[in-house]
């Protein structure tokens, strides 16, 4: 498959933050080709390779040692692979670019561990999270703009935290803080959201919100979600991958990856 890599192409979104070029009209949003990483001699990716749709939601599950926090390590820049090729889009090869880029470039990326800022209420970590021009002389004078403050009402929405705007962050529950660190990660306008056992540690209630949140970003961002709950799998899936010592070892619905042999042999049990 041709690439035209154009690293340097850059356009500008509405907050007049330059961004890499995104091509997906011509393919899909991310690749991952051959991709190896070795550790001591150990391989954590064995030539991996995984393709995600513009607008997808892929459930990717797989045992420990499986390569997953690998895999997503490489996709932001964490890692860097021994061979292989990882594209954003057509356009963009992200190999040449160091994690900031990346994060420029319009990949977010959520850890089991919700990470806020608790001394500050919900509104003022969203405001801090803005995809905005972050050098110190705009910041000391930034006002927000009407436009800003809508942004930011819409993801307390979308993330079910307006009645909570004005709490600290530090009260909010487990449910909740995890529901605050996906908006902000929606506040710096990320193409593809890349969010690690998103449901970890969750009531019931904030499990099944957390699947409603999730299905609402499909189809306006690429969601890839790593997580080991079945059921939590089972409600959100359309496409699971199975990873297996650093390799898929198959995709499909949650029904035919369920039934699948080597699955139940390697992950599930019988």
């Amino acid at each position: 498959m041709n690439r035209v890599v154009r690293i340097h192409d850059t356009i500008d979104d509405s907050d007049g933050v330059a961004s890499p070029e995104l091509d997906t009209v011509h393919g899909p949003i991310l690749y991952l080709e051959d991709v190896t990483v070795s550790f001591d001699g150990f391989r954590a990716l064995n030539l991996l390779s995984l393709y995600i749709d513009d607008g997808e939601l892929r459930c990717i599950i797989g045992p420990n040692g499986a390569g997953k926090t690998t895999m997503m390590d490489v996709i932001t820049g964490k890692t860097r692979p021994d061979q292989g090729t990882v594209f954003f889009g057509q356009t963009i090869d992200l190999l040449q670019l160091d994690e900031p880029a990346i994060a420029q470039a319009g990949i977010g990326r959520k850890f089991q561990k919700p990470s806020v800022f608790e001394q500050l209420n919900v509104f003022e970590n969203l405001e801090l999270a803005m995809h905005t021009d972050k050098r110190v002389w705009p910041t000391l004078f930034a006002r927000l703009q009407p436009a800003q403050r809508e942004s930011i009402a819409e993801v307390l929405e979308t993330v079910g935290l307006t009645a909570q705007r004005r709490d600290r962050a530090g009260s909010l529950s487990h449910g909740q803080k995890q529901w605050l660190e996906i908006g902000m990660l929606l506040m710096q306008k990320p193409k593809l959201l890349l969010v690690d056992e998103p449901v970890a540690g969750m009531t019931h209630q904030e499990t099944e919100r957390t699947a409603e949140l999730l299905l609402s970003l499909a189809g306006k961002h690429s969601v890839v979600v790593v997580e080991h709950d079945m059921e939590f799998v089972r409600s959100i899936a359309r496409k699971v991958t199975v990873l297996h010592e650093g390799s898929v070892l198959t995709e499909g619905t949650m029904d035919e990856v369920q039934n699948h042999p080597r699955v139940i042999e390697v992950y599930l049990g019988a």
